[in-house]
């Protein structure tokens, strides 16, 4: 009988705020949207995790080769962000942020950091930011190669600058490649070409 290997998927997908990032809600008594509210697709399961107030790419995969490697940080695979913060960061806080800030004790590997001068092109979230009149805020881009809990919070508030909106916005995955969630809005999700595939 012949011996059928089914193709592996993988699902990239515009996590919105307030989805939780699995697809079963086991904790809670509410009703919190999940990944199944989205994606009906079975068998699949993120690469990482994106905290529940936290947007963006997230990558879903039947495939456990792939979680691994893109998933665990011995392999260093860059995530990117965009990071709307409270104030206008100094260049002391850029310079903390890109060598690294103690968090639990543990410092955390360098990072890319750089102000943006522009608003980054992303749909209004839903509920909007809580916004201070007299406190001026500033988008940031800030890559980073390992993903603890909620790493990027800890960081940009341990340099004082709170984090109010959050968005990945970008995924190594290999070969000098990487997927965005340009051409996605919050709550869609597309497979992967075969030109991003070839990189499995």
């Amino acid at each position: 009988m012949p011996n059928f290997r089914v193709k592996p998927r993988y699902i990239l997908f515009y996590k919105p705020y307030g989805v939780l990032c699995q697809f079963t809600d086991e904790k809670s008594t509410s009703t919190r949207p999940t990944l199944k509210d989205y994606i009906s697709i079975p068998g699949v399961y993120s690469v990482g995790r994106l905290d529940l107030d936290s947007e963006g790419l997230l990558l879903l995969t039947d495939d456990n080769l792939v979680k691994h490697r893109l998933g665990h940080r011995d392999f260093a695979h860059k995530r990117s962000y965009w990071v709307q913060v409270e104030g206008i960061p100094t260049p002391e806080a850029l310079a903390k942020l890109s060598q690294g800030v103690i968090i639990k004790g543990e410092l955390t590997r360098p990072a890319l950091v750089k102000i943006l001068a522009e608003e980054p092109p992303l749909a209004p979230r839903q509920p909007p930011i809580r916004e201070r009149k007299h406190i001026p805020t500033t988008w940031l881009e800030l890559t980073l190669t390992e993903g603890r809990n909620r790493q990027v919070r800890r960081m940009t508030a341990a340099v004082g600058y709170p984090t109010l909106r959050l968005v990945r916005f970008a995924l190594e995955i290999g070969r000098g490649r990487e997927l965005t969630i340009l051409g996605l809005q919050p709550g869609q999700w597309r497979e992967l070409n075969p030109r991003e595939m070839k990189v499995f």
